[in-house]
């Protein structure tokens, strides 16, 4: 059961492609899955020694406005291994290199429909060196602030951070270095608590917004 006997690429773009797997099924018969492909990524949970942890706020087209994410990128460099990457992504986004490096975790973006995979690290030891290699496009647009660690994790809870790699690599370096917000029960939103994301709530007019105000707490 679920063996692919036939694929077909129904669409190939720059960073991703589309194709139909048909599958067999565990009770008989088949089924058709789409599933997009696309490249390994890395993502960076920088944080300096003040415990605060590296933000960039950027624009993303599906979306139709700026969200705060961490420094990230794909691993589109032949012969490029992840850490490496995430070292090249850091400097060219934000301009700053670390020292000390540890895997957080593995991030399977949506699995049930994209073979996406984030490796997330946590990088220490910061030091500023100046934006790296060329800036364009969106990146051109990005805006770089650092953040008290528990503030951002915070934040993700309230639904202002998103991005599933930067949600996820928060709460991860929250618990390694043992820095979270506090209120316990408090800090959480009501279950009938309005979507902050997502089709319902995608931008639609003019302009592009920006992501929202990171608030300090207490």
């Amino acid at each position: 059961m679920f063996s692919v006997i036939d694929s077909e690429v129904a669409f190939r773009g720059r960073i991703a492609t589309v194709r139909i797997d048909t599958l067999t099924m565990p009770g008989g018969g088949t089924a058709k899955r789409e599933v997009v492909g696309h490249d390994r990524a890395v993502a960076v949970v920088a944080v300096d020694d003040a415990g605060r942890v590296v933000m960039i706020e950027q624009f993303r087209h599906p979306m139709r406005r700026r969200l705060w994410e961490l420094p990230a990128g794909l691993m589109d460099i032949d012969g490029e291994s992840a850490q490496p990457a995430a070292a090249r992504e850091l400097a060219e986004e934000t301009g700053i290199e670390a020292t000390d490096w540890s895997v957080l975790l593995d991030v399977a973006t949506s699995p049930g429909f994209t073979d996406e995979v984030v490796r997330v690290f946590l990088a220490t030891g910061l030091t500023d060196i100046g934006r790296q290699g060329a800036i364009e496009h969106e990146e051109a647009d990005l805006k770089i602030s650092r953040v008290a660690l528990a503030d951002a994790v915070r934040a993700a809870l309230a639904g202002d951070i998103v991005n599933a790699s930067a949600v996820a690599g928060l709460l991860a370096a929250s618990i390694v270095l043992g820095i979270a917000p506090s209120g316990g029960p408090g800090v959480l939103r009501p279950a009938d608590a309005d979507w902050t994301s997502g089709a319902g709530v995608v931008h639609t007019g003019p302009g592009v917004p920006d992501a929202p105000v990171l608030r300090h707490g207490g």
